[in-house]
């Protein structure tokens, strides 16, 4: 019989325990290419999120651990635009947002000068409940946004209600198709304080701290529309295009160091082609420059609004 000497024996555990190691590092390096994957994922996702510059630490910090979102999105226009106002409630009506989340949209213009306004807009109101008038003439680059804005704490401001009563509030155009479900979305990991958020101008720009957001629809956080209300600075430069003057109230009252660049989720319908549009894309927040009824069928289409449609004998649509 061979003899088994302890050098031997000592070889049959080594040679094995060897592969082993092997294993365990390849294991290793697959899973630490895996996280490096997934951190790049998340730098690129947060990309757009700042670090705040007062205390080093991540702009997610500041976000409120209450799942809870509540959003008004004010959309300026102008009050003899009925159809526009009932078609957009379908088109809002319909959307679903997620459990916890609130989204108010309410159709925002200055004070009624005709009859027939008075009679109409007033059963809009009876029925529908989403009509905010502002004490102002109706204008587009002479104050109504600031008007807007500004008025909320006062409007909105009720002892059983909720503090603040939205996390965010919007600015949006008439002909801006807004998905709510995307932009909640891109909002859960975002700051609740002194945030802006939008579609950055210029058009090839992708720094949120260079120039404004455009008019087609931004967003900011509840204490801004209260610093709005009492600050001195809108006060003193209320002409000229309406979302360009937005950012230079931001940038002279040095506001908005939470910043968010929601492009190219969200963009310019795509013709005629520009360098502030693209393709329909699954990703998108908003649409822009829907000026036409041929215009919104396409959106609408290719997000396939009507797929939820229920079968019913009362009705055949092919």
């Amino acid at each position: 019989m061979k003899n088994y000497t302890p050098r031997s024996e000592g070889r049959k555990f080594i040679i094995p325990s060897f592969f082993f190691i092997i294993a365990l590092c390849v294991l290793a390096f697959i899973n630490e290419i895996r996280f490096d994957s997934l951190l790049s994922f998340g730098r690129c996702a947060l990309s757009n999120v700042p670090m705040n510059n007062n205390n080093g630490s991540s702009l997610l910090s500041s976000s409120s651990g209450d799942d809870e979102i509540r959003i008004l999105i004010g959309i300026l226009t102008l009050p003899d635009q009925y159809p526009r106002r009932h078609f957009l409630r379908m088109i809002y009506g319909t959307q679903v947002v997620p459990d916890g989340v609130k989204v108010d949209v309410k159709f925002v213009f200055c004070n009624l000068t005709k009859e027939d306004q008075k009679v109409l807009v007033a059963l809009e109101i009876m029925r529908f409940d989403d009509i905010i008038i502002l004490n102002c003439n109706e204008n587009m680059n002479k104050g109504k946004t600031y008007t807007y804005f500004s008025s909320l704490p006062e409007l909105f401001n009720e002892t059983d209600a909720p503090n603040p009563p939205y996390h965010y509030v919007m600015k949006a155009d008439d002909d801006t198709y807004i998905r709510l479900e995307s932009l909640v979305a891109s909002l859960r990991p975002l700051p609740r304080e002194d945030l802006y958020y939008g579609y950055v101008i210029p058009c090839p720009s992708m720094d949120p701290f260079v120039h404004y957001m455009s008019g087609m629809g931004y967003l900011v956080s509840w204490d801004i529309a209260v610093w709005l209300k009492d600050s001195e600075i809108p006060k003193k430069h209320l002409e000229g295009p309406e979302d360009k003057v937005f950012g230079d109230w931001i940038r002279e009252g040095r506001r908005g160091k939470n910043r968010f660049n929601a492009k190219w989720s969200m963009y310019n319908f795509p013709e005629p082609p520009t360098r502030c549009t693209h393709e329909l894309w699954p990703e998108t927040i908003a649409v822009h420059l829907l000026k036409n009824q041929e215009k919104w069928i396409r959106t609408l289409n290719y997000f396939n609004v009507t797929s939820n449609l229920k079968p019913s004998k009362l009705y055949h649509i092919p």
